[in-house]
């Protein structure tokens, strides 16, 4: 007797949305693999801003473009936190894709085309067996476009703004709250507008706004959902 049917289940949204918590709740519950592809992003930003790639305001996108191939990106699981984590040419930089300065450079980086293209095909190639929830902001339109299941995440920019403020502390990474919302609109701004895979909702992803509910009302949502097309144990 064959198991539960494994699907493939993508969840989009803005940053700070919480798609990253559901995502690994929702994996964890479901025993799937999880890929964070905002932390491949910022794996690629980590390199440019450390091979001076990243000039003042600007940024080199040739240059970048010409070390695609000596960028190599990989997920490790770690036991002792049970979470999968990045790996940037063979070094763990988990520790170091969160800063202010991460922030300020990953929806730039992530609208080089040829950067989103060799994302995307990794990320395609993760996820050839199906059993895997994978957050980001183009998983439902251009990396899964036949997902079983999609999630489009939004929430209030000053909730949203709060949420990243808290995490920053937490973190003990240098911030002011004015450079937080700055940033989340610039992000959104960018990550809409770019030409290579914008973000967008699928047409038929479910919205889910998380802006005054709880991380376990929201996987709960999710769980909902997901039993439309999977048996859960």
């Amino acid at each position: 007797m064959s198991g539960p049917k494994r699907i493939t289940i993508a969840i989009d949204g803005y940053s700070s949305c919480g798609k990253s918590t559901l995502a690994k709740a929702l994996a964890a519950t479901l025993k799937y693999s999880y890929v964070d592809t905002g932390a491949m992003y910022r794996a690629v930003t980590l390199y440019a801003l450390n091979n001076g790639l990243i000039n003042g305001k600007e940024l080199d996108e040739e240059g970048l473009i010409d070390e695609l191939d000596n960028i190599d990106i990989k997920f490790e699981f770690n036991p002792e936190t049970t979470e999968s984590e990045i790996l940037l040419n063979g070094e763990n930089v988990e520790p170091y894709i969160r800063n202010m300065e991460v922030n300020d450079w990953v929806s730039p980086v992530s609208a080089v085309a040829a950067v989103r293209r060799k994302m995307v095909k990794i990320q395609q190639k993760l996820g050839e067996d199906k059993g895997i929830v994978m957050d980001g902001r183009d998983i439902g339109t251009t990396v899964f476009p036949k997902a079983e299941l999609k999630i489009f995440m939004i929430a209030d920019i000053e909730i949203r703004t709060q949420r990243r403020v808290n995490e920053l502390r937490i973190k003990e990474i240098p911030f002011t709250e004015i450079e937080v919302r700055e940033n989340l609109k610039n992000r959104d701004h960018s990550d809409m507008t770019r030409s290579e895979s914008p973000l967008r909702k699928a047409n038929d992803a479910i919205t889910l706004d998380n802006s005054h509910i709880n991380k376990e009302q929201q996987l709960d949502f999710a769980i909902q959902h997901a039993k439309r097309f999977i048996l859960i144990d």
